[in-house]
């Protein structure tokens, strides 16, 4: 691999680990040779810029017996390879991506081995390879030429395949499933309130530990709730729109660290097994502590992390939102961001609540501190009771069902967010619709606020180095 340019040697040599990196690149050079190094201006999701190396090239992908070049282009992070590469598809003009499990629609990929990134173990040889592999399962790309009728064009062939996969936006209600896993106090609430909000075809509750009450459960058989339909195998989840996890499996342990492991031990009975019985499906934790237990499902799903999301705080902004607008006058929506605990705190849209533009979180201001620091706590002792998480998660699921495109405050990979360089789960944000969630570009906080962010990021990033996934 030639990386001798005066632009990439520039580049290169602002990398932290620059000789490590270039090991790495001649190792793809020998098994990947058409991939070539060029260097450009990535811009992250909170705007800022950066100058890096990009690789750039096809892998060949084997679809019914013909081999096919797949474009690519992955940009290497300044802390490359102890932070995995940002892997896109690079279509040509006559293709176009087909949105699925491991590719969005802007073309990012989503991979295990990117969420679980651990160097020297894992390698963007693996990674290709891995890419290659998943690839053949469901290729990511189909004709714009849709009139090609030749069964062995794979461009032309694959853009049939899985019309009705749960991505369209328009499907008739019979047709929506939604499940939810848990079948305790917030199951049965958040059963009642999704049926009472959202229009689903079928709604199943699966009760996954042998401890949890069994009496709301059994109400709901007895008195035949319509469209729920009560089930104790995961089977029954198959084909979900969303799946809701309500289950928790506390121990008697006096260590919160291991009351949390007993829960990781759970999610990992059931979570991969829902992933693949719902591949298009967005998952919604609300077990606690849902922050933690975020993390632990998307890692666990191998899903992108757009299509994993916690409750999180969006019970708290909706309530703040509301004593803003009655209370205040404010009439703009609000959030409430960061972890699920003392330290999460408030921030303002600078956009009415009717308004039809997309909204954008303000920068913290003497204007608006003043006005959410009352409005905080005016709403601050109300609590969180069952019934009440119930209807917030039925409203975020109505938000993802009918591809309403609202913004929400829940918990998602804040990694790149305003800075954060950590791979942790807050609230933030996010717009939701029929393909899961999209966060709002970050903003310079208070240093208040950011210092909140700051203690939580610390405090989660320890929680997970000591549980075992």
């Amino acid at each position: 691999m030639d990386l001798s340019s005066e632009k990439i040697t520039r580049i290169l040599s602002k990398y932290k680990f620059h000789d490590v990196a270039i090991e790495e690149l001649q190792k793809i050079y020998r098994i990947f040779p058409e991939i070539k190094p060029f260097t450009g201006t990535y811009t992250f999701s909170d705007s800022t810029q950066r100058d890096l190396l990009k690789l750039i090239g096809n892998i060949p992908v084997k679809y019914d017996g013909r081999t096919y070049n797949f474009p690519i282009q992955l940009w290497l992070i300044d802390s490359f390879p102890f932070t995995p590469p940002i892997c896109f598809m690079r279509p040509t003009s006559n293709m176009i991506i087909r949105e699925g499990k491991h590719v969005d629609a802007k073309g990012r990929i989503h991979l295990p081995g990117l969420h679980n990134w651990d160097y020297p173990k894992s390698s963007v040889v693996g990674l290709l390879n891995e890419m290659i592999a998943k690839f053949e399962e469901d290729p990511p790309l189909s004709s714009r030429n849709t009139s090609n009728k030749d069964p062995h064009d794979l461009l032309a062939m694959v853009s049939n395949l899985q019309i009705n996969d749960g991505s369209a936006r328009n499907v008739d209600q019979q047709n929506i499933k939604v499940s939810v896993i848990g079948g305790g106090d917030l199951g049965i609430a958040s059963v009642l309130s999704i049926v009472a909000k959202c229009k689903v075809g079928k709604l199943v509750l699966i009760d996954v530990t042998e401890n949890s009450t069994r009496g709301g459960s059994t109400d709901l058989e007895m008195f035949n709730v319509p469209k729920v339909e009560v089930s104790k195998d995961l089977a029954s989840s198959a084909g979900s729109r969303v799946v809701v996890v309500t289950a928790n499996a506390w121990s008697s342990e006096q260590s919160y660290v291991k009351v949390v492991q007993t829960n990781v031990e759970m999610y990992r009975g059931f979570i991969p097994h829902l992933a693949r019985l719902s591949p298009g499906a967005v998952i919604i934790i609300a077990s606690q502590p849902v922050d933690i237990m975020t993390h632990v499902a998307w890692r666990q799903s191998g899903f992108p992390p757009t299509q994993v999301i916690g409750a999180g705080c969006n019970l708290d902004s909706e309530r703040l939102s509301r004593v803003l607008d009655i209370n205040l006058n404010t009439h703009k929506q609000a959030w409430v961001i960061g972890e699920l605990s003392d330290n999460k705190v408030p921030v303002m849209s600078n956009t009415s609540l009717n308004s039809s533009t997309r909204a954008e979180i303000a920068p913290t201001s003497s204007s608006t501190k003043p006005l959410l620091d009352r409005g905080f706590e005016m709403m601050k002792n109300k609590g969180q009771r069952s019934w009440s998480v119930g209807l917030s998660i039925a409203d975020i699921t109505n938000s993802i069902l009918t591809d309403q495109m609202k913004a929400h405050s829940v918990s998602t990979l804040a990694q790149g967010w305003g800075g954060i360089a950590s791979e942790v789960f807050l609230s933030l944000p996010c717009v939701l619709g029929a393909n899961g969630s999209t966060r709002l570009a970050g903003v310079s906080l208070g240093d208040e606020e950011e210092s909140k962010l700051m203690d939580s990021i610390s405090s989660l990033t320890n929680i997970m180095g000591q549980i075992q996934l």
